[in-house]
């Protein structure tokens, strides 16, 4: 956990750098008040985030495995505690989630507004800003169209208040180009990111986790007072589907808070155009992200099987609880098994 939370305090850093001087000569970044890197207000709530996340992924795996179990009325007694306790903290979290998430867009909004901007894909500044849970084409500020809006609602997560104002893209890269601090840095004068990204990816960790969460009600309906419905296709296969939804929310967010900061790599600091190594090659480059993706892909496959294995064997039936005993033959022939 305190690593995980180093690893966020670094990346809340390169979106909002602080407690740190600039060396005149060498111009590297000195750190001169850890404190102020590892407690600020960005690196805490992203904190809060990424555990409720963790959590609403493990919530909905327990409770979909549970599922699993329930309707081929294997060991029942078992599982169905398992699905209502996965139920339970996949709810829990997924409004921790929610709560943290507001809070954390607000921060955003203060720190990157652009980000905001390009995550619903508003290029004027607008007030009363809606948000558009769904658009049809390529979000370049002219050709999208708002199939689903729900009025206010941007400016409410950007600020609190639904008259409030949101900048728009146009308005903030002539902000930022006419800036002396940004333009006098290396990479170029384009201050837009990937809008169709930073769009698609805002709403599919919104919309997902939202799903997750939804999908927890449903089970807790289904199961209360003892019930242990046997029919529904439908409800099987969703809860088969559903144990990716989290995980897809957790990866869709990742890739909206890296490329949503775009073109920065530290943001009002240095340009990502500008740290890009000249002593490393394209091509080495490209053989490091082949390795890590075959080292992870196999990880994955085995952490997988694995997984599945388990699953399949289900809960012990009997846990001893007799102290182990090395000398006893009768301790040689036993399967081993653990438990929480």
């Amino acid at each position: 956990m305190f690593s995980a939370y180093f690893i966020l305090a670094a990346n809340a850093w390169m979106q909002h750098p602080v407690g740190f001087d600039l060396d005149p000569t060498t111009g590297r970044a000195v750190l001169t008040d850890i404190g102020a890197v590892l407690f600020q207000n960005t690196a805490v709530i992203a904190f809060l985030h990424t555990m409720a996340a963790s959590f609403l992924v493990s919530g909905t795996a327990v409770a979909a495995v549970g599922v699993a179990f329930l309707m081929k009325e294997r060991q029942v007694e078992i599982f169905r505690p398992a699905v209502m306790a996965g139920a339970v903290v996949t709810l829990v979290a997924g409004a921790l989630v929610a709560v943290t998430g507001d809070m954390d867009a607000k921060i955003m909004v203060q720190q990157q507004p652009m980000k905001m901007a390009a995550a619903e894909g508003l290029y004027q500044t607008t007030a009363d800003a809606p948000f558009s849970v769904l658009s049809i084409g390529d979000l370049s500020g002219t050709q999208a169209t708002r199939v689903i809006e729900i009025p206010g609602l941007l400016s409410w997560l950007s600020t609190g208040s639904f008259g409030s104002q949101v900048q728009g893209i146009d308005n903030l890269q002539a902000q930022y180009a006419a800036d002396p601090q940004y333009s006098a840095l290396p990479g170029g004068d384009d201050y837009i990111p990937y809008v169709p990204v930073a769009y698609w990816g805002f709403r599919l960790m919104i919309g997902l986790g939202m799903i997750a969460a939804a999908w927890a009600i449903w089970t807790l309906w289904r199961y209360r007072r003892g019930r242990n419905p046997l029919s529904g296709r439908v409800f099987r296969v969703i809860s088969y589907v559903i144990v990716l939804g989290p995980l897809m929310a957790m990866s869709a967010g990742w890739i909206f808070t890296e490329m949503g900061r775009q073109p920065w790599i530290v943001f009002g600091q240095q340009k990502t155009a500008a740290a890009v190594s000249s002593s490393v090659s394209s091509g080495e480059v490209l053989v490091s992200l082949i390795g890590f993706t075959l080292v992870y892909a196999a990880l994955a496959v085995v952490e997988v099987a694995l997984l599945l294995r388990y699953i399949k064997q289900g809960a012990p039936e009997q846990v001893s609880t007799e102290p182990y005993d090395r000398n006893s033959s009768a301790d040689t022939d036993k399967q081993l098994e653990f438990a929480y």
